[in-house]
């Protein structure tokens, strides 16, 4: 299906950042991809709400990130849905608390898996297509990819690697495709307690004395795919100045 609209496919899509992420590109006039891995529910009421507001607009893309031989199929998918691909936005992730003494090495390698590994494969497979309507690839980060979270060694190891990742992407792919990281800092207290901390601390140690939203993040997602034309190999702290503090 030929189409003149500019596309997205988005990873982890279905809940939290990844669902405001998709409403926020859905409202700016981009179809979208939407890859899950368990969400379906969600991600079938999220496609409802979208395609009401555009019909035709949405297309649902089932994997485990961990596995890299499904990787490729997301970009063919995507193509034979709507002959184009304009940006790919690397938000699926996995975060819980891997504290010294406990890290194994399949749990470690599933970190690496679904955080580093699967940005750079599907990066690699999309860019074809993206050099083709000079797109953007845009990775979803952390701050604590640049100082560690205390207990999440193998996150913020993996999410570090992402950083890199942007980094080498940005210089190998263009001039075509701009390449860009966003580090949220405090976006969701209820779904992370561990980042979060207390309420106290994070008046203490965020220079805008308080939490952000999920709505930030997608803005800084749509300005570096629609807006930022000069910009490439940057992460974008999304943190209300968090990673300031002690």
């Amino acid at each position: 299906m030929s189409q003149t609209r500019p596309v997205v496919l988005i990873t982890g899509a279905a809940r939290r950042v990844g669902a405001v992420i998709a409403r926020t590109l859905h409202a700016a006039g981009y179809d979208l991809a939407l890859h899950y891995r368990n969400s379906r529910a969600e991600l079938d009421a999220l496609m409802a709400e979208l395609e009401t507001r555009r019909a035709d607009s949405t297309l649902a893309l089932q994997a485990d990130l961990a596995d890299a031989e499904r990787l490729p199929g997301l970009v063919d998918a995507t193509l034979a849905r709507f002959d184009r691909i304009d940006a790919l936005v690397n938000n699926a992730s996995i975060f819980e608390a891997t504290p010294a003494g406990t890290i194994t090495a399949p749990s470690a390698d599933t970190f690496f898996a679904v955080n580093a590994r699967a940005p750079l494969l599907l990066a690699q497979a999309a860019a074809p297509y993206l050099k083709a309507s000079h797109g953007a690839i845009v990775n979803i980060t952390d701050i604590y990819a640049e100082r560690p979270l205390p207990q999440h060694a193998a996150y913020c190891m993996s999410k570090a690697a992402l950083r890199m990742a942007t980094l080498a992407l940005a210089q190998e792919l263009g001039p075509d495709i701009r390449v860009n990281a966003v580090a949220p800092g405090n976006v969701l207290w209820s779904e992370n307690p561990v980042k979060a901390e207390t309420p106290q601390t994070l008046v203490e140690q965020t220079a805008l004395q308080r939490q952000g939203t999920p709505e930030d993040i997608a803005g800084a997602v749509l300005w570096l795919i629609r807006d930022a034309a000069y910009v490439t190999g940057q992460t974008i702290r999304v943190d209300g100045g968090r990673v300031l503090g002690a």
